[in-house]
């Protein structure tokens, strides 16, 4: 058997609710073709078992019942990226910040449930941002500031993506369908490279409920991906998406790996890997870092 396998099967829990145990890696790996010996990336949270052949990711679920174990098989070859983009809302961090600014207003019930439609793809994007922008009229600019520090949570791990994938050469982008004044400031937490989202507009010291045009989507985030590609001279290969919303679904579509982290069934079932337990440094384990290796910004 060759040194470096065709593939390599990734097994993450949660680091707050380890599950990666022996018995679940022995189940797996009798599953596997011509299987290697298991590398433990982090004990009893993260676990890879190279092999040679193909494996049916469905079988290998069923394999691990009802564990809070999430799964991956990946290519053995080029599993470093050198390009991260990934959405803001619900991925980078716990809330999504219109739903939030929205409560100032007295409207969260009514704005979640349309951000609730939007991201399981029941409603167009667009359309959609520009109706709840729209509620946000009159409320004062300076809510924002109360939002971050009171509601915002970064999603445990993401610090340490970010600051491990920058540390072995990587290009980290921030890039969401919310709006900058909350992108800036947690691409700065976080340590991103750079960000891109929507500009909400102002009038005097509360927002007019209008959003600048063209509205960044689907498509823009897309677009941000191969542009950032192209710009940097990567290969498609290269490149890692994450998001958990439709909008995201063409960006982790054009990714050499894209991820579906705690996401809605629809971008869960479309893309290559479903992070369902594990927290952000699912997707250091993904690319073969150990937890030796992960680097803090």
């Amino acid at each position: 058997m060759p040194d470096r396998p065709s593939h390599v099967a990734v097994l993450i829990s949660n680091p707050a609710t380890p599950a990666v145990d022996a018995a679940v890696v022995a189940a797996v790996r009798s599953a596997l073709p011509q299987p290697m010996a298991a590398r433990w990336l982090n004990e009893g949270i993260a676990a890879e078992i190279g092999f040679e052949g193909e494996a049916d990711i469905a079988t290998l679920r069923t394999v691990i019942g009802d564990r809070p174990v999430d799964i991956a098989i990946l290519p053995g070859e080029g599993r470093r990226k050198k390009l991260f983009l990934a959405d803001m809302d619900s991925t980078m961090i716990g809330q999504e910040c219109i739903d939030e600014l929205a409560d100032y207003a007295g409207m969260k019930a009514h704005v979640a449930a349309i951000t609730e439609r939007a991201m399981r793809g029941e409603i167009a994007f667009e359309p959609a941002l520009r109706e709840r922008v729209a509620l946000l009229k009159g409320l004062p600019l300076a809510v924002v500031d109360e939002v971050i520090a009171e509601r915002i949570r970064l999603t445990p791990g993401g610090r340490e993506l970010v600051g491990t994938m920058k540390a072995n050469g990587a290009h980290a982008l921030l890039v969401s369908g919310g709006f900058t004044l909350f992108t800036e400031r947690v691409a700065a937490m976080i340590g991103f490279d750079a960000h891109r989202a929507n500009i909400l507009i102002a009038d005097g010291e509360s927002f007019a409920g209008l959003v600048e045009e063209p509205v960044l989507g689907r498509e823009a985030k897309l677009a941000a991906l191969i542009e950032m590609r192209t710009e940097l001279g990567l290969a498609h290969e290269e490149t890692l998406a994450v998001g958990d919303g439709a909008n995201d679904l063409a960006m982790i579509g054009e990714a050499g790996l894209g991820v579906a982290y705690h996401a809605k069934p629809a971008v869960a079932a479309a893309a290559q890997v479903r992070i369902d337990h594990g927290d952000l440094t699912a997707l250091l384990y993904l690319q073969g870092y150990a937890a030796g290796d992960f680097v803090t910004v």
